[in-house]
């Protein structure tokens, strides 16, 4: 898995390059967070819109707490996931899938490869189960999720409070990530992704 990236992929938007994502403190990770709608920001726990969340980002991802991959199109950076995985807590088995595409990519298929890439990473991390949180305006992504066969596990009401002080609902969804590769298998994909 450590020699996986980068590679080339094509979607419909046209050709992304997948890359490690070592240092989400840079330039150009900056620039595409600064691209993104705020609404798409509020599943986060943290604003990774701020230079210091964006270090401590940094440091999980040196302290193999983050596991981050990046979409690069013509050299910019387009989308990233990452695996979020707290090995001292009472679920090291589980890991928390963080996916941020920007607009202008979003119908092209990148979201889902994303989702696929997290799932390989969780295979390899020995992950059991991924969860993802969405607030409920996030229904393309919700609807992406849903295909791939996540399951609704609970819901916050107003959980999440945006800058205007507007309250979101927060939907926590999860998969179960040995079920992910049994279906690779039995539709012969295993070497697909």
């Amino acid at each position: 898995m450590e020699n996986r990236y980068p590679r080339t992929i094509e979607t419909a938007g046209g050709e992304i390059t997948l890359d490690w994502l070592t240092d989400p403190s840079d330039q150009e990770v900056a620039e595409f967070t600064a691209g993104l709608p705020v609404a798409d920001l509020l599943f986060l726990s943290r604003n990774i819109q701020e230079p210091k969340v964006l270090a401590a980002w940094k440091k999980s991802i040196e302290d193999g707490d983050i596991l981050s991959v990046v979409a690069r199109r013509q050299g910019k950076v387009v989308g990233t996931t990452a695996v979020v995985i707290d090995k001292l807590s009472w679920s090291p088995h589980v890991g928390e899938l963080r996916i941020l595409v920007l607009p202008e990519v979003r119908d092209t298929g990148l979201g889902r490869i994303l989702i696929q890439e997290s799932f390989l990473i969780g295979l390899w991390k020995d992950l059991e189960k991924l969860t993802v949180r969405m607030t409920l305006e996030q229904e393309r992504a919700i609807t992406v999720l849903e295909e791939m066969g996540f399951k609704s596990e609970a819901l916050f009401r107003d959980h999440v409070k945006d800058s205007e002080g507007n309250k979101h609902d927060l939907l926590i969804m999860s998969h179960d990530v040995e079920s992910f590769e049994n279906q690779r298998s039995l539709y012969g994909l295993d070497q697909a992704f």
